[in-house]
């Protein structure tokens, strides 16, 4: 685990249209450490988990994710794992082709990881020659864990993570969510969790749009 790695969002606000989304959004975690983001369905929470990420850029505020003055963006944001609803893979390829462009495309060198392990512990390992096409949604969603895992991030954002999955999936998830909080931070944007004591912190969108 990088201790020096660590996600401090400072008075986000993101307005679209004219029409503010959320605002005053602040935290810090720190490894070992789960934040819940909670919210009716408009609320923002995918839109806050592409802030932290880096893929969208707040209205105002900012986000540091640690790693010190030397590290650069690039390097802190391949320590981040990302299972989204509107993350993409190539339905003609593989799972394992799949996997070997993830990591080409982040800058790693396949040979350098086990992707048959990973594509074990999603499920995925007896389909792994199966161009993506052939997959169900359950299935795809479960691709979407291996991309998110290959690399062992630092930390790991699940943003509607149970989308699509039977009850062995959803199994899975919960199994992923307790490995990474060993290991690094979690991040969780959804509703459906039951046990909401599990995690560190709670953002609530509902709140936040009121501000």
């Amino acid at each position: 685990m990088n201790e020096s790695v660590h996600i401090k969002a400072s008075g986000l606000k993101k307005v679209f249209n004219g029409r503010t989304i959320f605002s005053d959004i602040s935290f810090l975690l720190t490894p070992g450490q789960t934040l819940l983001v909670t919210g009716r369905n408009g609320s923002g929470k995918s839109t806050l988990v592409k802030i932290l990420c880096g893929l969208l850029t707040p209205t105002a505020g900012s986000v540091d994710r640690g790693g010190g003055p030397r590290r650069s963006e690039a390097a802190l944001l391949a320590e981040i794992g990302l299972v989204a609803p509107y993350l993409q893979m190539y339905d003609e390829f593989s799972a394992v082709e799949n996997m070997r462009s993830a990591l080409a495309m982040r800058g790693l060198k396949p040979a350098a990881y086990d992707i048959d392990v990973v594509l074990q512990r999603v499920g995925l390992y007896a389909r792994r020659a199966d161009d993506v096409r052939t997959y169900s949604s359950g299935m795809k969603q479960r691709m979407k864990f291996a991309f998110a895992l290959i690399h062992s991030p630092s930390i790991l954002f699940l943003d509607e993570p149970m989308a699509n999955l039977d009850s062995e999936g959803m199994e899975m998830v919960r199994g992923v969510m307790r490995e990474q909080r060993s290991k690094g931070m979690l991040v969780v944007a959804t509703n459906e969790v039951n046990d909401v004591d599990t995690f560190d912190q709670k953002v609530n969108l509902d709140d936040a749009a009121r501000r």
